[in-house]
């Protein structure tokens, strides 16, 4: 996993969302065993505490959970990790609204951009 960190949030939420998008993106695989709390902030480069404290907020969440003497787990459950990919994407489609609303750009503008972009994509733009 690669970590980058910037001072729009607190470290350890941003470990939370890193781990989040790994889980809900497939990245890391349900059932998956999570390196230990040492080895992960020595991989981020951050303090086993804040590293420990996202954990807990990501078990509290149900997206990871403990085993006593095994370690930690990514959740098994489909149900959890669609609702994680779920807030996810509506709070990126929130951003993204308020972006293109500073812009000045209406919704009819949005879909006109978004239909152009997947054209582009495609190969569809009839160039």
């Amino acid at each position: 996993m690669e970590w980058r960190f910037d001072g729009s949030a607190p470290i350890y939420t941003q470990i939370v969302d890193a781990v989040k998008l790994a889980i809900a993106s497939g990245e890391l695989a349900p059932g998956e065993r999570l390196p230990g709390v040492r080895e992960m902030a020595l991989e981020a480069g951050v303090n086993p505490n804040t590293m420990q404290r996202a954990l807990a907020e990501l078990e509290r969440q149900g997206l990871v959970f403990a085993q006593r003497t095994s370690g930690r787990f990514v959740t098994e459950s489909d149900r959890t990790v669609a609702r994680a990919r779920r807030e996810m994407a509506e709070e990126t489609v929130q951003k993204f609204m308020e972006a293109m609303t500073r812009l000045g750009i209406d919704k009819e503008g949005i879909i006109k951009l978004l239909v152009a972009e997947k054209e582009e994509k495609n190969g569809d733009s009839g160039k």
